[in-house]
């Protein structure tokens, strides 16, 4: 029987080792204000770590950046049937039944572990189980994990339709990465660990950005009148500051429709537009310090994100370089997974051989580094060899 992670879609109470995060529900103007209630060193939320994302567009392109930076990969096998086998998988496995090919899957699953701190995903067995027909990236709300009465091994749960956990029976179909797991938890850590606190204060400012040129772009008047010191005036003010508000009212109602017309009153009459004296306070700085924490904590270059910033070539190369370590790191994750799905595939197919996933090369410029030291290495060598030639000739002569 396969596991069927994708028929549970109810939400679970997450436990102390569990994949699973709750949402609660908050009402609040701004629809991110769970991060003004997050407290560090508690269980962390699904939806608070989707709020970051969807609320800092900047965060979201750097995920998106690094699952496409991390790169597409060709698997290998020695025996030749095997290496077809394998090619027609890697390139039309259904996928979730939304897109088709192994590489679909490991960038959802990048995804997610980069989000989550966790990713789960499940090999799909067909109707006689007797091969994979798909695969499918399971949501994390719907897994608990959990050690096995064997040592260094994992029980996985899952939320049936009563909204209990019972045990996974085919545990060896399900896919399971933590990211960064400290000693003694199961569990993982999202790169979003640590964000949410400078996240709610970026909000504050974008949010209280759009307030003050609420005020001061969609331009509001004050409309004074001052009655003259005279009886009349002062026995019909109030009517005389009724039919002024209505005159003023119908006037701007009109130029709301491209209409011009004109005010004219009699009296003391003062016209002042609210909020013109205020200056907009200058936040390019403060601004600049969030995104800075933020850009550390993904390792992601700025330049990559769009950011102007005052750069040198050489800070870029390092920054470049740092990128890389952090990408191999991500593939030295996935790549277990991938053997996983390909070694299980050849052995439903009665192949015995082991696959090898080989990675792209990240970019054309470490190809040419690499071929710059691979020469280097060679000059060195024939050097190294002339000398020797010329030590042994001259040890001849003497």
């Amino acid at each position: 029987m396969p596991v069927k992670l994708w028929k549970k879609r109810s939400q679970n109470s997450s436990g102390e080792e569990s994949v699973s995060f709750s949402s609660a529900a908050r009402n609040a103007r701004n629809p991110f204000s769970m991060l003004d209630s997050y407290t560090p060193l508690s269980a962390p939320e699904l939806r608070l770590f989707e709020a970051i994302r969807e609320g800092v567009p900047i965060i979201d392109s750097a995920i998106y950046k690094t699952v496409r930076l991390v790169g597409g990969f060709h698997l290998s096998c020695k025996n030749q049937n095997a290496q077809k086998l394998l090619d027609y998988f890697a390139q039309y496995v259904n996928v979730g039944g939304r897109s088709l090919g192994l590489e679909s899957f490991v960038a959802g699953y990048l995804d997610s572990l980069l989000t989550y701190g966790n990713a789960v995903g499940e090999m799909v067995l067909n109707q006689n189980g007797t091969g994979i027909s798909g695969l499918y990236n399971a949501p994390i709300t719907n897994i608990q994990v959990k050690e096995s009465d064997r040592p260094l091994e994992l029980d996985f749960y899952i939320n049936d339709s009563a909204g209990k956990f019972r045990k996974i029976g085919r545990k060896e179909l399900v896919l399971f990465t933590a990211l960064n797991p400290k000693a003694g938890r199961l569990t993982g850590e999202s790169i979003l660990k640590g964000l949410p606190f400078v996240t709610s204060i970026l909000f504050k400012i974008y949010h209280s950005i759009g307030q003050n040129f609420e005020r001061v772009g969609n331009i509001r008047y004050a409309v004074t009148y001052k009655p003259a010191g005279d009886m009349v005036d002062k026995a019909y003010a109030k009517e005389r500051a009724q039919m002024i508000a209505r005159e003023w009212t119908e006037g701007m109602r009109q130029s709301a429709d491209g209409q011009v017309r004109d005010f004219i009153t009699v009296g003391d009459i003062n016209i002042k537009v609210i909020g013109a004296d205020n200056q907009v306070i200058d936040t390019n700085i403060p601004v600049r310090h969030m995104l800075e924490q933020i850009i550390a904590k993904l390792g992601i270059p700025p330049f990559l994100l769009g950011l102007s910033w005052s750069t040198t070539e050489r800070m870029s190369q390092q920054q470049t370089d740092i990128l890389t370590t952090e990408l191999e790191y991500y593939r030295r994750l996935l790549t277990p997974v991938i053997l996983k799905i390909c070694n299980t595939l050849l052995r439903f197919n009665g192949f015995e051989e082991e696959a090898s996933v080989t990675w792209d090369t990240i970019n054309l410029k470490d190809e040419v580094e690499q071929a710059h030291a691979a020469l280097y290495r060679a000059q060195a060598k024939q050097i190294e060899a002339n000398l020797k030639e010329g030590g042994n000739e001259l040890s001849d002569r003497e």
